[in-house]
This record gives C-alpha cells, structure tokens and sequence, in this order.
C-alpha cells in the first residue's frame, strides 16, 4: 500500500562545486559534480534523509523520513533522483508502516529496508525497484519489534531490534522473505529508567542513538546498543546466552557513535562521550573480553558538534584504501575526513555546505568512483529538506594525493 506524490511546485537547486565558469552545460561534468536541494511548497513538511543508493542507470535512491501528524513516529519516504541529481520521483508510504531504518540495503535489483507496524511495533521487511513504481512491505516471521538498525550479510539479512516485554536488545538473522534463521536476545538491565532513553529515541523526543549491527571479519556478529545499562559494541555468536566481547560505553552519555570493521578484530571506529567526539581510524578491539571504549583514545575533535552524528565509508582513490569520515560540524557543513586505512594517518579534509545548515545522513561510492553525500538542510534555517553533494574522481583524488 503506498501513496504516489506528484509534487505541484518542487525546486531543485543545482550548483557547481567548482570554481570553473561554463557558458554552457557540460553533461558529463554536470553528472560529475553538482550540488542538489529538494525543496516543495508543503512549508510545514518536514523530511530527511536516512540512506542512499546509486541505482543501475547512474541515479541514486534515498530512503527517509516524514513526520506525521497523527503518529509519534517517523513516516516512511522515499526520492529519486538522476544521475545530474535532478528529481526524478517521490513517494510516501502510507502510514501502516513506520520507524525506517538502515541500511538501504541492494539486492538482486531490489532495495531493501526494515520498518514497523505503528501499531504492534511488529518489524516489517520492505523493498522497492529501482524506479519506485512500487513497495513490498511484509511482516518478519516472529515476534520481532521496534528495528533499530540492519546490514546485509551473506546474501541474509542482520537486524538489531528492542523487546520491550522483555527489556532485551535483540539481534536476528533473517532471509530476504523475512524468515528468521536465528535471534539472540540480551537484557538492557531492569527499570524504566533504563528504557527510556530507547522508546525517546523511536518516538524522536530525545537523542537519537547511532544503533549498528553486523559481521565482523573475525566471523562474530557485531550490534552498537544497549545492553547491561551501557549503549556498548557487543559481539556475540549467536549461540551463548552471554556476549563473546563487550566494549562498554558509559550508560547512554558515551559509547561508540561508529562502527565499520577492516580485518581481523580491526575497525574503524569514532566515540563520543559526554559530549566530546573522537575518531579512532584504526584499532583493534577486544571480542573476547570486557573492556571499556574510554580506554581507547582517538583524535579528538573540537570542530564537530556534541555527540555528532560520524559516518564512515571504506574506499578505494587512486588505487589507495582510505576511511573517509563524515560528520557535523559547528559551523554547520558537513565535513569529510580522510584517513590511510592500513595505519589510521590523517590525510586532509574538505567541507560541504553553504549559506544553510546542512547535516549529514550518509555518503556512498559512486560508480564513476567519486563520492555522493547526502544529508539534510533546512531551507530558511528551519524546514528540512533532502540534499546530494555529488564529489567527481579528480577532487577526492586531490583530497588523498595532497
């Protein structure tokens, strides 16, 4: 079930992130840099970005949010763009289906995402084709509820979820029918207090916690939330009522607010803690043991705003492995961090956004092996809005080999 929008008046502001003066468009420098707001006359709208995906035909899909009227939460919306980054389709889904969650997951030439039942907060599993001419959504097989996070894993899907029966974080392995193939549940501890930082997340009145799930290289399952009173990075088998490892955080001010794993026990890595935000490019942690994530340091960053959002992409530039960082910053841009993969060393870093405040939602590798952001800024400093930043192969190559 789903409503189609057809937007009466949309604006799409394209703009050249470089200094270079064209009397007349380029299309393939166009495609390669250029800088898109999507902007409609619902002034009272408001939308943001979750995940994004380049599609076959060079475009990008990005799934997100809407608020809703009559619900405490998140509405589910989808966007099109082409390959210039020119609004191609939108679509709101209708509202028997909440809560979306990455990863915006491709696979076999669908796009999948987890969401919920308002109402049972059961979990639903959901694609859509690349052109958004229609969405599948289908309930998980099992008492599964509240999704917080997802990742794609040996052709299965990871899921991270909450029972609040049981006050348990839950992490699940499921088929792309939706299918449970294997679910472990771990106690967030006892009392309200304790939950109430997760339901104040689902309902978007407090902080918004940077849940993660997935698969180490080691082979252990991975989640980043609550589990014995600390928003921790827990491993787990699968198999054993109690986690293999936990790197704990301290309660809900600090814990990891990202998670991507290298090789071995080695991941890349970015903390927060009451506030302060450290990136940590390069660090083997602990999957055996109980450790503390205070105890690892990190480069600090003064420039980002309190317990900032980080996002973090593996990628390849000019035959180099690098970590590019993005996150948001006190001067209200997005920035880009780049780091050496195999040792962790700062390498430069470069600045998006202007005029409005802008913030970050996720950054992909395109297939013409630059770089797309997208994020959010809010038009006259106060309705959100989705937004792409489209970097070509010479400027991230100009960021690595500086």
């Amino acid at each position: 079930m789903l409503k189609k929008i057809y937007p009466i008046f949309l604006i799409i502001l394209s703009v050249s992130m470089l200094t270079s003066c064209w009397e007349e468009s380029n299309p393939e420098f166009d495609m390669q840099t250029f800088t898109t707001i999507f902007d409609n006359n619902k002034f009272d709208a408001s939308y943001f970005p979750i995940d994004m995906r380049q599609t076959p035909d060079g475009g990008y899909i990005i799934l997100g949010g809407r608020r809703l009227d009559d619900s405490n939460f998140t509405g589910i919306y989808l966007l099109k763009a082409d390959k210039f980054g020119n609004f191609v389709k939108e679509m709101e889904v209708e509202e028997t289906s909440v809560n979306p969650v990455a990863k915006f997951t491709e696979y076999q030439t669908k796009y999948y995402f987890f969401c919920m039942d308002p109402l049972t907060q059961q979990a639903q599993i959901a694609n859509v084709d690349a052109n958004l001419e229609a969405v599948a959504i289908t309930p998980v097989q099992g008492a599964l509820t509240y999704p917080a996070a997802s990742s794609h894993v040996d052709n299965n899907f990871v899921l991270l979820g909450y029972n609040n029966g049981d006050k348990e974080t839950v992490i699940s392995i499921l088929n792309p029918e939706g299918g449970i193939l294997s679910s472990k549940g771990y106690s967030i501890g006892t009392g309200e207090d304790v939950e109430e930082p997760i339901i104040n997340h689902y309902i978007r009145t407090g902080r918004q916690y940077p849940f993660e799930v997935g698969k180490a290289a080691g082979g252990l399952y991975y989640f980043n939330g609550f589990f014995n009173y600390t928003f921790s990075l827990v491993f787990t088998d699968l198999t054993s009522d109690d986690p293999t490892g936990v790197v704990q955080g301290q309660q809900d001010d600090g814990g990891f607010s990202a998670v991507t794993p290298l090789s071995g026990n080695k991941f890349a890595t970015a903390r927060f803690n009451f506030g302060d935000n450290f990136l940590i490019p390069n660090k083997e942690l602990s999957t055996s043991s109980i450790t503390s994530s205070i105890d690892l340091g990190g480069y600090s960053l003064p420039e980002l705003v309190p317990n900032a959002k980080v996002r973090i992409l593996r990628a390849t530039v000019d035959a180099e492995n690098v970590l590019i960082y993005g996150s948001d910053t006190k001067s209200k841009q997005i920035g880009l961090l780049f780091y050496e993969e195999s040792t962790g060393t700062f390498i430069s870093s470069r600045y998006l956004g202007f005029s409005n405040p802008f913030e970050i939602a996720s950054l992909i590798q395109t297939s013409d092996e630059g770089l797309a952001v997208c994020g959010t800024t809010y038009v006259a400093g106060r309705f959100p809005r989705i937004c792409i930043f489209k970097l070509s192969k010479e400027q991230l190559a100009s960021n690595v080999n500086n």
